[in-house]
């Protein structure tokens, strides 16, 4: 699928911007919103028809039908705060028995993976994230929209000074027999994943009558990936390594470097104008179909498949005063489709190299069924207000509420990716200038979040996954 190179080469520009700006973002792996505006209101605004610039319309493209024609150029720092603990455990590195476990009975023993009882941090915690985009009215009362933006990610970089695992998975056994230890969480020492995705959006708009409005528009992807430290804990669950009855190690697992995917999808939009006061918006896009990541095809279901998920939004605006306008939406994103991001753990234990009884290869890491990280799809309910306190300052408040998506079981391979927030608390203002453009502020505070099970290959351990996150954005409209 690497052949799309009119794709890649108008995206590569913005692909080599997005790969300075990785992070792990808030709703699952994506962003609270998009643009400033919308972030100070929580990511809400899909049914609002008030002005908040060029940007909006990768949230819902019918929105260009409403936005001036003016630049708008947007940068945010974006701040997590991640951390894993690991408990005491029982085993330490042994076997888990089946049901029989000795010497005569191999099979019945499950080579169990401890990981050092304490808490590690994340190294990583600032990243920028810019954005940019632009709206031309037409002729014919019809709108184009242009949109560049990061809006999802996700990054760990966990440290092996002190970090260390035991267990037969780390490799050969110590010369008295006893379980090896190695560093980092998976005895590869510095453990953690990079991924960035930019998106290029280009929608066409345009009003029908004075209360409705629709938007179309084909989006660009471009993703870029990256893991550590991953192996040899996860060798033997591999494809490959099953495939080859256990005599040919996986080359494309872990430490291979930066991955490149290009990929497309079509987002829609649509806009009603209920009564002069009420309005509701309504906006999709598809899921987007991504080139797999060849370097990472031992690690990631379907061969190194990672498509990005669709999404559906749907919001209502009220005009409350001529000054205050509230906002509320409901986001759905759908991580169940991609086999990357939703199989869970537990489909190892149909890889045949597993003494489990497996006998499928499309179960062990790489196939169609691999492990991923066991996302459940994520919806999240948004409550923003807009008041102008006069015809010059704008003033935004938002709070947003979305359960996490991971189940307690998956917490041993949510390390590399722990997007375990729920909530948003933000704040925005705008000061518009009298050409009609404006300067635009955001802030955002994610209190700490806690998702916690037992390791998969340690039952008798339990991890904890935490996060909270901060982000500041300023954008200019001109």
């Amino acid at each position: 699928m690497k052949s799309r190179h009119l794709l890649t080469t108008v995206i590569v520009a913005a692909g080599v911007l997005a790969v300075s700006s990785p992070a792990m973002a808030t709703n699952g792996y994506f962003t609270h919103g998009v643009g400033t505006q919308s972030k100070g209101m929580a990511g809400a605004g899909v049914g609002s028809n008030s002005d908040m610039g060029a940007i909006m319309s990768a949230s819902n493209p019918a929105l260009g039908a409403f936005v001036s024609d003016k630049w708008e150029i947007g940068l945010s720092v974006f701040s997590p705060r991640r951390s894993y603990s690991a408990g005491p455990s029982q085993l330490n590195g042994g076997f888990i028995d089946l049901g029989g476990c000795s010497p005569t009975n191999p099979e019945l023993c499950l080579p169990s993976h401890t990981i050092t009882q304490g808490t590690i941090d994340s190294s990583s915690e600032y990243f920028p994230i810019p954005y940019v985009a632009k709206n031309w009215s037409l002729a014919n009362d019809g709108n184009i929209t242009f949109a560049f933006y990061g809006r999802g990610g996700m990054n760990t970089d966990w440290d092996d000074s002190n970090a260390s695992a035991t267990g037969y998975l780390c490799g050969p056994p110590n010369s008295d027999g006893s379980p090896p230890t190695g560093q980092g969480p998976y005895c590869a020492g510095v453990a953690g994943v990079n991924l960035s995705q930019a998106f290029l959006a280009l929608n066409y708009s345009a009003k029908v009558g004075d209360n409705f409005a629709f938007g179309i528009g084909p989006v660009l992807a471009f993703q870029m990936f990256e893991a550590k430290g991953v192996s040899p804990t996860f060798v033997p669950i591999t494809q490959t390594f099953a495939a080859s009855g256990g005599t040919e190690l996986p080359s494309s697992l872990s430490d291979n470097g930066d991955d490149t995917s290009f990929g497309y999808g079509l987002a829609l939009g649509l806009w009603w104008g209920i009564t002069d006061r009420v309005s509701v918006g309504l906006a999709y896009q598809s899921e987007m179909e991504m080139d797999e990541f060849d370097k990472y095809s031992d690690l990631f279901a379907e061969s190194g498949g990672f498509n990005i998920p669709s999404s559906l939004k749907f919001g209502l605006s009220v005009l409350a005063t001529e000054a205050l306008r509230i906002n509320f939406d409901i986001d759905h994103t759908t991580y169940s489709d991609i086999k990357s991001i939703a199989n869970p753990m537990v489909n190892m234990t149909g890889c045949p190299t597993l003494p489990l009884g497996g006998t499928d290869l499309e179960s062990c890491l790489g196939g169609n069924n691999g492990a991923g990280f066991g996302w459940e799809d994520m919806t999240t309910y948004k409550l923003g207000f807009e008041w102008a306190s006069d015809e010059r300052n704008i003033w935004r408040f938002g709070y947003s509420y979305g359960e996490q998506p991971i189940q307690s079981a998956d917490v041993l391979f949510n390390i590399l990716a722990p997007g375990v927030m729920e909530q948003h608390v933000t704040f925005g203002y705008t000061r518009m200038r009298e050409n009609g453009g404006a300067w635009n502020f955001s802030f955002m505070y994610a209190p700490e979040n806690t998702v916690s099970g037992p390791s998969f290959f340690d039952p008798t351990q339990t991890i904890d996954l935490k996060m909270s996150q901060l982000e500041f954005e300023v954008s200019f409209r001109f």
